[in-house]
């Protein structure tokens, strides 16, 4: 079977830095709605449209077709009482605005931290890099009508609810 709208695609993956340092390695594929779903980035979801088992594939990501540009203004000084006593660097926090939804929030990592002050980043990780993700085809199937109803896999390598 080959990768077409609406297929369920298994794949490995590593994910390298544009210094060719590896970032990230799926011990067990993974799995995506091929389509337009949102489960992968678009390019490589392009560049695996029509392949089947056993493709290898690599695709160099510029910061926009990855995780955006890096935003200096997402990086947010705060009072350091406004922190749990253990608060250390690299720890994460999830917030947003007083009157914010859930959906309005965002993950802040702690990058500083000093007597007075905590600086927090809520930047992904890797915005603002080129990658080079490179990735094996393992299986591809029909998704099932569940699945599309609800725009994302279900079960192994997916999502669970």
């Amino acid at each position: 079977m080959r990768i077409a709208k609406d297929t369920v695609v298994s794949l490995s993956y590593e994910l390298f830095d544009s210094e060719g340092d590896l970032l990230e390695k799926v011990d067990a594929p993974v799995s995506y709605l091929h389509g337009g779903y949102d489960g992968i980035f678009p390019l490589v979801e392009e560049a695996l449209h029509g392949k089947d088992v056993g493709t290898q594939c690599s695709v160099t990501l510029q910061p926009d077709d990855a995780f955006g540009e890096y935003d200096h203004e997402l990086v947010q000084v705060e009072a350091r009482s406004a922190f749990p006593e253990e608060v250390t660097v690299g720890m994460q926090f999830e917030g947003g605005p007083e009157d914010a939804d859930e959906e309005d929030f965002s993950l802040y990592t702690v990058v500083e931290i000093n007597d007075d002050e905590v600086t927090v980043d809520s930047n992904h990780p890797l915005a603002g890099k080129t990658l080079s993700f490179n990735c094996t085809v393992t299986g591809v199937r029909q998704a099932t009508a569940e699945e599309l109803m609800h725009g994302h896999v279900h079960g192994d390598g997916g999502y669970v609810h």
